[in-house]
């Protein structure tokens, strides 16, 4: 039988077996294609993807994996970076189904979590049952999507490893499950069945005990000399842990065995009282080696944090985030931020000038900051948390990789390795932007490796084996805290005796004996030039240059071949590092937030483009491939992504662009012309407002729409008369000698129009005069339904009619709308025009919040309680603090603030076939807001599609404007909303 064929059989095999046992499994194109990438230079495309529920499952599915020849591989968030967390067969994805927490020991402190759960999760859920007494202490950058099974897997550290150690030091007891089925306990002292009357576990436990008891009385010298010999020595086996000395903890030796010797279901881990107030200490040095010179004078002084970075992180967040975001730096070319907890942030902070006045005595130091407040400790932190994830690109565009992104050495050596370390990036024509945990020796870079050619890989190659003999050569390892995968264990051989290499086989084999678990990793390794993502792709596939259309120019797209970024925006610079997986913070990824799958994060959707395009050699066409569809059924099109991801990928732009290019010259879905060309119908509408209003309630018409596309669950909004509109533009006494323009969207002139006198009022009690733009329409219905060809015509035209030979500013009553021209207009029309527009548009939440800057003080009283939902669109392109701002200045003590978006985002909602979903969205942030709120609290929309979910939510809970809450003369609506 051919070896294709072979294998296809035996896939379908595997799948029947586990599909006849109950399991959940998924063989798909668009599932298979999500699951072939981590956040590694790796792609490896599995056979199918798991879900299990079970121990029995999990038993099954070991069984038909062996019988099959299927290897195993677990997953938790997917966000390795050394290609941990993908493999050929069965990958096994825990975050899903495996997610229990029990209840806090508080004898011991513990608790037992399942192996799915989020570590960001559990430290909430911990700090809230022990009223903030208790926390759990490891917190890698992959906090809020990481999981207990993968941190336990990769030994994971984080920010404050000074303080609270690896991931190792954590876990008292792991449940697990071998290769061969038995379901085992181990902790200190060994392993035991974890069933008392399942006789094959009981054998197995025996067996396991001697078998490692052995390996380590056997050697007990090799194990003492080259293991645990510095902080973050993650690569390899911790078979350190087996020696007498340590207690023969078997939990903590597969701590870092990264998934190759049994599968970790359950964990009893360790919890830590929580720290006091903390300040932090920034200083600034002429170069990263000076910062790292300084390190073992920071430890003396015993801080729970000492992370570094250099110039180049700096200046990628400033190029990608703005001046402002880099502020609160101190001068100089490389950081060390120090940071310190106490009883009172007084004593916090009388720490950090201890250590700057004994740093300033050594003469290394440039410039330097103390922060006590938690809004500026947060904006330094972000400039280290956030231009990590924006280092996966350059300045110019050209991508960078891991790899040599996780090498650690004991912090005394830590300068001086980076002095030889450095030149040789250099010498092999490779910029680094680089980051750390200094305090524990631990260098995190990202290396603009070329990965397409033979020659690029030959010099990556040559390049990764002289960093590994550098780092040994200085007592490093070259994993301190990612772990080996794919990226370094064909590497061990540089840093371990053939001893040590032969005793990691010898463990790996006690365990899994048939090398069921994780082939290829730690053990008999893959080369780390295989399975590369890059391998064999040409240049301009992944790395387009962005195509933005003067105005008036036809757009090309005709179905022939182009280069990937022209259909899907910029979806290859997705590098996995999964935080539209959150479930907490920023807007990314509410449909992601509401099923927890990973198809429906912006992560799976981009990897199945990349797939597309990978496939095909271009996107063309690919709207109308099944995956495809999938992938971006759900995407609400609010554009979180484009901001909240680090690499700033944008999957509305990617879905509007396949929708373009798949329906040009056909007929397009109701939705289309009904709602996505809505601003051409309303002002007809507005003149026979009192029938449509009427028609909008009749069962008859409902039932019409839902066969249509439009959810007959959906409260419509009610529409206003036209001769309403004129008497509230009339209300607004618009200047024609203006300094501030209002413009009037087609949404707040025939929904809302008593918005526009109330902004008008708003706008001129700062002192300004008040004018009205022309009639203008920005295209957005026609951008999310991907009509791009009428949104540019559309734009085109608002860009000539408002761009007057002024400088005034814009001030867009809808923020979608101000969102529409701010992004979309540059990028559609192109041009001069278009960018001056698009620099005077403002939000009206943003405008407030400059006059206030200002000076400005409002007229209208203050309410006690406010509820603020953000458009997603306003946070995506304005930002989403602007709101909160001015409630803090105006004097609103208790503001509740929804953080996601509100589950309808323009058409999504609307449309019949997404109703669900919408409302789950809306179970995430926006219900929970309103419920902190209580009743008689101010409930901001400025967005007029966040209106219609709180009117889904409860239709009598009256929602506001921004303008008519601020208004000084206290105007109130005129008609139902």
């Amino acid at each position: 039988m051919p070896v294709i064929e072979e294998r296809a059989t035996r896939a379908a095999e595997l799948q029947h077996r586990l599909e006849a046992a109950g399991i959940e499994v998924d063989a798909s194109e668009h599932r298979r294609q999500a699951y072939s990438y981590d956040a590694s230079n790796y792609r490896v495309r599995p056979t199918l993807v798991a879900f299990p529920r079970t121990i029995d499952e999990l038993r099954e599915l070991l069984r038909a994996g062996a019988e099959t020849g299927h290897p195993v591989t677990t997953r938790g968030g997917g966000t390795s970076m050394a290609g941990n967390a993908v493999g050929e067969g069965i990958v096994v994805d825990f975050s899903r189904r495996m997610t229990a927490v029990d209840e806090i020991d508080l004898e011991s402190n513990t608790v037992w979590v399942d192996a799915g759960v989020i570590l960001g999760e559990l430290r909430a859920q911990v700090e809230r049952a022990s009223a903030g007494k208790l926390t759990f202490a490891p917190d890698p950058s992959s906090l809020t999507r990481a999981t207990i099974g993968g941190a336990i897997g990769n030994d994971a550290c984080g920010n404050h490893s000074v303080e609270y150690g690896r991931m190792s030091h954590h876990v008292v007891e792991v449940e697990l499950l071998t290769a061969d089925g038995a379901h085992l306990l181990a902790s200190e002292g060994g392993v035991r069945s974890a069933d008392p009357t399942h006789r094959p576990s009981i054998a197995r436990a025996v067996e396991l005990n001697e078998a490692l008891s052995e390996l380590a009385n056997s050697n007990l010298a090799a194990l003492r000399l080259e293991l645990q010999t510095i902080p973050r020595q993650v690569s390899g086996y911790h078979l350190g842990n087996l020696l007498p000395e340590n207690g023969f903890n078997i939990a903590r030796a597969l701590a870092g065995s990264e998934g190759t010797c049994a599968i970790i279901l359950r964990a009893r881990v360790s919890l830590v009282p929580k720290p006091g107030p903390t300040a932090l200490l920034c200083v600034g040095y002429a170069n990263t080696v000076d910062s790292a010179r300084d390190v073992m004078t920071m430890l003396e002084h015993k801080p729970s944090a000492i992370e570094g970075l250099n110039s180049a992180i700096v200046d990628i967040m400033r190029h990608r985030r703005g001046e402002a975001s880099v502020s609160s730096l101190p001068a100089g070319d490389a950081y060390v931020m120090v940071e310190f907890s106490a009883d009172t942030i007084e004593a916090a902070a009388d720490k950090c000038t201890a250590l700057l006045e004994r740093l300033r005595e050594r003469g290394l130091v440039q410039d330097h900051v103390i922060a006590t407040e938690p809004a500026e400790r947060a904006k330094l932190w972000r400039v280290r948390e956030d231009g990590a994830g924006l280092s996966s690109k350059r300045l110019d565009d050209v991508q960078t990789w891991p790899g040599w992104e996780d090498s650690a050495v004991a912090p005394h050596n830590l300068a001086d390795y980076l002095a030889e370390l450095l030149p040789v990036i250099d010498e092999h024509g490779y910029t680094a932007s680089m980051y750390g945990h200094f305090g524990a020796g631990c260098v995190h870079m990202r290396l603009d490796f070329e990965l397409r050619t033979e020659a690029g890989r030959a010099n990556f190659d040559s390049f990764m084996r002289r960093a590994a003999e550098i780092v040994v050569r200085h007592g490093g390892s070259l994993s301190g805290e990612h772990g080996d995968g794919r990226a370094r264990s064909a590497l061990l051989d540089v840093m371990y005796s053939p001893e040590i290499m032969q005793l990691f086989a010898r463990f790996k084999r006690a365990w899994d004996p048939e090398n069921l678990l994780n082939p290829g990793i730690i053990v008999d390794a893959v080369p780390y030039t295989d399975d590369l993502v890059l391998d064999g792709l040409p240049a301009p596939t992944l790395l387009p240059t962005p195509r933005i259309r003067t105005a008036g120019e036809p757009d090309a797209r005709d179905g022939h071949a182009h280069e990937l970024g022209t259909f899907v925006g910029n979806a290859h610079a997705c590098i996995g590092v999964g935080r539209c997986r959150s479930t907490t913070g920023r807007f990314m990824c509410p449909s992601y937030r509401a099923t927890k799958d990973e198809k429906d994060s912006t992560r799976g959707r981009a990897r199945v483009l990349q797939e597309l395009a990978r496939g095909q050699g271009s996107s063309a066409g690919g709207w109308a491939k099944p995956e495809v569809r999938e992938a971006l059924d759900l995407c609400l099109s609010c554009k979180a992504c484009s901001t909240d991801c680090p690499t700033g990928v944008d999957m509305a732009e990617a879905k509007s662009e396949l929708m373009q290019d798949h329906y040009r010259g056909k007929l397009r879905p109701f939705t289309h012309y009904s709602i996505g060309w809505l601003p051409r119908w309303l002002p007809l509408i507005t003149r026979v407002s009192a029938l449509a209003n009427v028609g909008a309630k009749l069962k008859p018409l409902r039932w019409l729409g839902e066969r249509l596309g439009i959810s007959a669950r959906r409260r419509l909004p009610a529409f206003a008369r036209h001769t309403d509109l004129t008497r509230r533009v009339a209300e607004a006494k618009f200047s024609d000698n203006a300094d501030v323009l209002v413009f009037a969207d087609s949404f707040t002139k025939a929904f809302r129009p008593e918005v526009i006198p109330a902004a008008a009022r708003v706008l001129r009690s700062t002192g300004a005069e008040v004018g009205c733009t022309a009639d203008a329409c920005c295209g957005l219905t026609w951008v999310s339904t991907g009509q791009r060809d009428g949104a540019t015509k559309r734009l085109a035209n608002l860009v000539d009619t408002l761009d007057d030979g002024t400088e005034r500013d814009i001030v867009v009553l809808e923020p979608s709308c101000a969102a529409t021209i701010r992004d979309e207009a540059p990028k559609l029309v192109g041009g001069d025009a278009a960018e001056r527009v698009a620099r005077r548009v403002r939000s009206f939440s943003v405008a407030v919040d400059e006059a206030m800057a200002g000076g400005w003080v409002p007229e209208a009283t203050p309410p006690e309680r406010a509820v603020v939902q953000t458009h997603c669109h306003e946070h995506a392109v304005f930002g989403s603090q602007s709101q909160r701002r001015v409630l803090g200045k105006w004097g609103v003590a208790d503001v509740s603030e929804s953080s996601s978006c509100c589950g309808v985002a323009g058409n999504f909602g609307f449309e019949a076939e997404h109703f669900d979903v919408s409302m789950q969205v809306a179970e995430h942030s926006i219900i929970p807001a309103l419920e902190r709120g209580g009743e008689g609290a101010l409930v901001l929309t400025d967005g007029f599609s966040c209106t219609m979910q709180v009117s889904q939510i409860d239709p009598a809970r009256e929602t506001e404007h921004l303008a008519i809450a601020m208004d000084p003369e206290g105007a109130r609506p005129a008609h139902p909303a």
